[in-house]
């Protein structure tokens, strides 16, 4: 009978502890995520930092019409869809073979280095990796175009302004920059596998690509349709650091995204409640995508968020 109070009196301190470092998040979310949402009124008004989000005059739909209406914005949201689709062909199954790949290496000390080595772009800031690109792909002394003059008599090529060369050059270098980050879910994930799966697949005769194959790439598949989805749902979001780093006015109608024609049109010019309205189409597109590649994928493989 005494024992009763002293496990509940426990557990009360438990939980209030655990209650007690989750806080801090709770309270981050609540006011980064959470009561910014209020402003998404300014889209429906003509808004004006001198008069403030009460007293701007309300204009309804009118910003929304505009950007529907607007050819500059659809030329806009089509480079956007064009250099995620880019992105998602070529950079989503990047992380997935380097793991695989980075799995099959022998010693556990070369690998777990290998997989050190890769996450070090993710930390540099974007501006450090456009100087380092610059330096590689300059057409005055740059290290690819002395190599290929060199080695086959080329001229210079100008890469960041030539149209031919910039989707893949900043498609290549987002790779570079995120693939050793992204595997770090599928490396987690490969560490759990029950290893007697191996063992018997060994025994009956299998070699590590078969096995791989067949036990590896299938333990992976809930997490690669999880952030399969996740990464549909941004298909209509491209970071803005790497365009504006790399972008030209020579490139400018192939590389202007959503977020640098907000920059411009909200940051530049001011006009602050049609990038609110375009914000908030963009979230109404990217939650569409995410409902859609979830239903989709719940109907193909069985899998999804929710």
């Amino acid at each position: 009978m005494t024992a009763l109070p002293r496990r509940r009196t426990v557990w009360n301190a438990k939980a209030g502890s655990l209650l007690l470092l989750f806080a801090p998040a709770v309270v981050l979310l609540v006011l980064f995520n959470y009561i910014p949402i209020g402003g998404i009124v300014i889209a429906f008004k003509n808004f004006s930092p001198y008069r403030g989000i009460l007293k701007s005059p309300w204009v309804g739909l009118k910003h929304f019409a505009y950007i529907l209406t607007d050819a500059k914005f659809w030329s806009v949201v089509k480079n956007t869809a064009f250099i995620s689709f880019l992105d998602v062909i070529f950079g989503f199954p990047m992380p997935i073979f380097f793991a695989l790949l980075a799995n099959e290496i022998a010693g556990t000390a070369f690998k777990r280095t290998i997989q050190t080595i890769s996450y070090l772009p993710h930390f540099l800031s974007w501006v450090v990796v456009f100087l380092v690109f610059y330096q590689f792909l300059s057409p005055m002394g740059g290290m690819l175009n002395n190599l290929l003059g060199a080695l086959f008599g080329m001229d210079p090529i100008p890469f960041l302004i030539d149209k031919r060369f910039f989707l893949p050059v900043i498609v290549f270098v987002d790779i570079w920059k995120s693939v050793g980050w992204g595997a770090i879910l599928y490396f987690a994930t490969i560490a759990g596998i029950d290893s007697t799966m191996y063992d018997a697949a060994y025994i009956d005769g299998a070699g590590r690509w078969r096995m791989a194959w067949h036990i590896t790439l299938p333990s992976l598949a809930s997490i690669i349709v999880l952030m399969f989805i996740l990464r549909i749902s941004n298909v209509f979001q491209v970071g803005f650091d790497r365009i504006f780093m790399f972008a030209t006015p020579m490139t400018y109608d192939i590389s202007d995204v959503i977020s640098v024609y907000v920059y411009r049109a909200g940051l530049v010019e001011a006009q602050y409640s049609l990038t609110t309205a375009i914000g908030l189409f963009q979230s109404v597109l990217g939650f569409t995508m995410l409902f859609a590649a979830n239903r989709l994928s719940g109907k193909l493989v069985g899998l999804g968020l929710w």
